[in-house]
């Protein structure tokens, strides 16, 4: 019989990774994750809107779908048993115009067939008294969509991992894993102190360089990694008081679900993200994009004011889609797809995977074979 340094090793230590490695510690396993960055959650996962969403765009039956709707479910669960902040203040997805009323309806029975709950159709005077400011025709309310802080979240599923013997190692590059003759994976890790380790499963999930770790784990085959696409968005934080209370989310664009507002735990607005296919890895905030902010946000706020909105950050979505191509579904890549036994490599998991991350991680447990939980 083999002797394993650790029965798992997730690489990646932002949420997903985080969540991962934690339904594999929960069923006893022990867990080592292996994160290049100099702390958790550097990636992805500190460059988003920290928006729990409801669950209601995504096609029925598709993981995202499924997952988001209990991913959700669990994240209030968890945020609330482990005292990490969080405010339920629900969602209105407007129309500000009759054109955009049809696209709501169909939101509205695709949310009914993902199990979605309380989402009501409003008529405009009803959404404007929920959230006077706006300029609407119609909206729909998601009451359980809210907004959490993900970096609390992160800690607390790290002290979880580490509390049932694991272990979160950072600046620990992953650098090759090769399948072992008789199960499990030779994993080799850099950093200022290389190493090798012998672990009976692999789960792979460092959101941006998903393509890469994949090329780097023998036997991987080639042709089912998918292209990677940078889907940049950059945000701007409103100068002066918070409009609203709610979510505020026009109807989705091609690719994403658009430029929205949110209210964060520290009470300040904030608008974002937009969408643009860039060739890089770069999160700068040209100013000059603030004018398509105001034209696209006085769609429903007309009295937002001039020169109120401050460049803030960006962030990076790693899509596995090019600009006008079908938007696919998260890809959580088992042995049936690629024929290695014990791994799990993660493909496209951008919005909602951190909504979804608790269920994400027992997706993978079960793919593992790992179906019963601690």
């Amino acid at each position: 019989m083999s002797t394993f340094d650790f029965d798992a090793c997730v690489v990646g230590a932002g949420a997903v990774g985080l969540a991962c490695g934690y339904a594999l510690a929960r069923r006893g396993l022990t867990v080592v994750i292996l994160e290049k960055e100099g702390a958790i959650g550097q990636g992805v996962s500190s460059r988003n809107s920290e928006v729990i969403h409801g669950g209601l765009y995504y096609p029925t039956g598709s993981l995202k779908a499924r997952l988001c709707v209990a991913g959700r479910r669990a994240l209030y669960a968890y945020l609330t048993a482990h005292k990490v902040d969080y405010r339920k203040c629900g969602k209105l997805v407007v129309a500000a115009d009759v054109a955009h009323i049809p696209t709501l309806e169909a939101i509205q029975t695709q949310a009914r067939a993902n199990d979605v709950e309380g989402v009501e159709a409003l008529t405009g005077a009803q959404a404007m008294a929920l959230e006077p400011g706006l300029k609407v025709v119609a909206a729909l309310v998601s009451p359980e969509s809210g907004v959490f802080d993900s970096h609390g979240y992160m800690v607390s599923l790290r002290g979880e991992i580490e509390d049932r013997g694991g272990a979160v190692v950072e600046s620990t590059p992953f650098e090759g894993a090769t399948p072992l003759a008789g199960g499990g994976f030779r994993v080799s890790a850099g950093g200022a102190a290389p190493t090798t380790m012998d672990v009976k499963y692999l789960v792979t999930a460092p959101g941006l360089g998903a393509q890469t770790v994949a090329a780097l784990i023998e036997g991987f085959p080639k042709s089912t990694i998918p292209t990677l696409h940078y889907g940049k968005g950059v945000y701007f934080r409103l100068r002066g008081k918070a409009p609203f209370e709610r979510l505020i989310y026009p109807p989705p664009i091609h690719g994403a679900l658009g430029t929205h507002y949110r209210k964060d735990l520290g009470g300040q607005a904030v608008f974002g993200p937009d969408l643009a296919f860039v060739a890089t890895e770069d999160y700068t905030v040209d100013p000059a994009r603030a004018g398509a902010f105001y034209d696209y946000v006085r769609k429903f706020w007309p009295g937002l004011p001039d020169g109120a909105l401050d460049p803030d950050y960006a962030g990076l979505r790693p899509k596995i889609h090019g600009p006008n191509e079908p938007q696919p579904d998260f890809r959580i890549d088992g042995p049936a797809a690629h024929g290695l036994e014990g791994l799990v490599a993660l493909f496209g998991i951008e919005s909602p995977g951190l909504t979804s991350s608790l269920a994400i991680g027992e997706e993978v447990a079960a793919r593992l074979g790992l179906n019963g939980r601690g």
